[in-house]
């Protein structure tokens, strides 16, 4: 679908508009409407607007409760220049205006993740897919495998990343890289488990960071490539890791060398100032040091306890920079 174009002083009825609403299968509507007002500087008035224009709420004990993605959605495409996922947004991509020879460089991360077993029955070994960082020129120090334990379990160590250019040679991985970038899919906050049913993704007119990195590994291989979705960490943001899903597409160009197209960040980048070109570029086909890729696949988790429960593990990571 097309999405509106809104400006700041949009009414939040067309905000809503806008955006994609996360479904009912998906959604989790934890946040209080006190939560929702504060994230969206708006008051009771403007709430009523956005329910009435289509935002889905709970009413648990007479207090509406909305989903945190919808919330966000609504912040960062409001265009009032005031909200939290705007700030935040701003926050998070000022980098991307800067020179990317600081995202060339190695950089040491001290990298913690907690896992932990919502419905645990018992002892029994952790399956956690690590950084990968070393064929990509970076290093490990530490990170030994969780021990077998009940309950949850830590991984630790100090990951090194760099980055490098390497664009894309094939000059058809960039026409469909370009034609994906030109579809006109509107980048949205998405569970992450909605995300790996791309098809419903994009078919609502909306993008995310799986979602697309999924469809075009899809594509690539159409075209006869060898890609790969892959899942990591974006990190090096307010104080640890950036706390949303990430992943790229890993794909072997005619140079015979695998190149990393992060289409997510792109997209995001172009939003935020034509000044970002540079990053941009870098996003297709190159590495840079912002990222920890893992042995994950891109519609994976990241860690499964073995004790019997059905229910991936729930990863926490705390990335903060070494040096």
């Amino acid at each position: 679908m097309s999405h509106e174009t809104v400006a700041s002083d949009t009414p939040w009825e067309k905000v809503a508009n806008s955006i994609e609403f996360i479904p009912a299968d998906y959604s989790s509507k934890t946040q209080s409407e006190s939560v929702a007002q504060e994230m969206l500087r708006c008051d009771p008035v403007d709430m009523d607007r956005l329910v009435d224009a289509g935002l889905p709420f709970e009413d648990r004990s007479g207090v509406r409760h909305f989903d945190a993605n919808d919330l966000y959605n609504l912040g960062m495409y409001s265009q009032k220049g005031n909200t939290q996922p705007e700030l935040t947004f701003r926050l998070l991509f000022r980098f991307a205006g800067r020179s990317v020879e600081d995202l060339l460089r190695p950089k040491a991360w001290d990298f913690r993740v907690r896992l932990e077993c919502a419905e645990c029955e018992g002892v029994a070994p952790w399956r956690f897919e690590a950084p990968d960082v070393v064929r990509f020129g970076g290093s490990i120090a530490g990170g030994a495998a969780p021990e077998p334990s009940s309950g949850s379990a830590e991984y630790a160590a100090t990951i090194t990343t760099t980055g490098a250019r390497t664009p894309l040679v094939s000059s058809e991985l960039r026409n469909l890289t370009r034609e994906y970038l030109d579809s006109g899919y509107r980048w949205q906050m998405i569970p992450v488990a909605m995300q790996a049913d791309y098809k419903l993704v994009h078919d609502l007119g909306a993008t995310s960071c799986i979602a697309a990195s999924l469809l075009l590994a899809e594509r690539f291989r159409a075209a006869g490539y060898r890609a790969e979705a892959k899942r990591g960490w974006f990190c090096g943001v307010l104080g640890g890791a950036l706390d949303l899903p990430h992943a790229c597409v890993e794909v072997e160009d005619e140079d015979g060398v695998f190149k990393t197209i992060d289409i997510a960040k792109a997209q995001l980048a172009a939003r935020l100032s034509p000044n970002t070109q540079d990053f941009q570029e870098l996003c297709l086909g190159s590495i840079y040091n912002k990222v920890i890729p893992s042995t994950a696949s891109g519609n994976a988790s990241f860690g499964y306890h073995e004790c019997g429960s059905r229910l991936p593990a729930h990863v926490h990571a705390d990335i903060r920079s070494a040096r």
